[in-house]
């Protein structure tokens, strides 16, 4: 069967990505502080809603709980910086249960050996950038959720790597609260690095949850 267009097999996705491609060009709009914030949890929402129709069993669950978290750590982000770090800490510790029970069998030693260097260096630099004692505690499940995503047996090209856009996109948030000047960089890529590692996280654990289905 040829595949079908976007708008027609995963309406929910489309919608999510329409959220953030506006809320990534409105966030400067005097829409209403509450539209936008609204918008913005309505991108990772959209996948949350996505993974819990389309992957079966708990560990579908688990995905679009992770994913439901992130939506409301989005939106409280705008209101309550530490609230929105703890809901996002919450929502690694979810994810990484669900790759712990996902673990790839027999993962050569380069998968491993980067899995071990995603579990020290980004908490280690998360403090460089931010030089915050609180944001290398938050780090220290970041981290963690991106090695677990990497060693798991979700693909890693899309699993994996969007795993990695997270923790670079939180590096570029920390990098504001430290010495280093990254200039615009943060303001125009933060966004659509997170975004974008959802998408590939959400879409990436649901194909291939959806894939392991007894054919009816």
């Amino acid at each position: 069967m040829p595949k079908r267009a976007l708008v027609e097999h995963r309406p929910l996705l489309l919608a999510g990505v329409i959220a953030a491609f506006a809320h990534y060009f409105l966030s400067d709009n005097p829409i209403g502080g509450i539209w936008l914030i609204l918008l913005k949890g309505a991108g990772v929402g959209s996948l949350a809603i996505y993974a819990l129709r389309r992957a079966p069993g708990l560990d579908g669950f688990i995905v679009a709980a992770a994913l439901a978290i992130s939506a409301l750590a989005d939106m409280a982000l705008e209101l309550w910086f530490e609230v929105g770090g703890g809901l996002f800490a919450l929502s690694h510790c979810v994810a990484i249960a669900l790759y712990l029970r996902n673990r790839r069998e027999n993962p050569s030693f380069s998968q491993n050996l980067l899995g071990l260097t995603l579990l020290i260096a980004v908490p280690a630099l998360s403090y460089l950038l931010s030089n915050n004692p609180l944001i290398a505690v938050y780090s220290v499940t970041l981290g963690a959720m991106a090695a677990a995503a990497w060693t798991s047996r979700f693909p890693r090209y899309r699993v994996g790597i969007g795993a990695i856009l997270f923790v670079i996109s939180d590096w570029l948030i920390f990098s504001r609260m430290g010495p280093y000047d990254l200039g615009q960089l943060p303001d125009l890529a933060i966004w659509p690095l997170y975004f974008a590692g959802q998408l590939m996280i959400a879409t990436g654990v649901v194909q291939t949850l959806r894939g392991e289905e007894p054919v009816p």
